[in-house]
């Protein structure tokens, strides 16, 4: 498996309603083991999460399935990330 990172930045169209399903996406990624590590920026325009992915195609995927994403208050650029543990 390979390392993405996902940072996310807030739209002018952000909407709190997804904050709550945004944590529930991400429980659901960490009960599946996928999920490595996230959490806000300290401004308050986004976040950021690392999650282990066999492809860059399903980092994509997963990334453009967050609520947050797919309700378009925010947006998502997904990086491999060599991660050094």
């Amino acid at each position: 498996m390979k390392h993405y990172l996902l940072l996310t930045t807030r739209t002018s169209s952000f909407n709190e309603a997804f904050i709550q399903p945004h944590y529930d996406y991400l429980n659901k990624l960490k009960e599946t083991n996928q999920l490595v590590t996230y959490g806000p920026f300290s401004d308050g325009k986004g976040g950021a999460y690392v999650i282990k992915s066999e492809s860059l195609e399903e980092a994509i995927e997963i990334g453009h399935s967050d609520p947050l994403i797919k309700s378009g208050s925010s947006i998502v650029v997904v990086k491999e990330w060599h991660l050094k543990e």
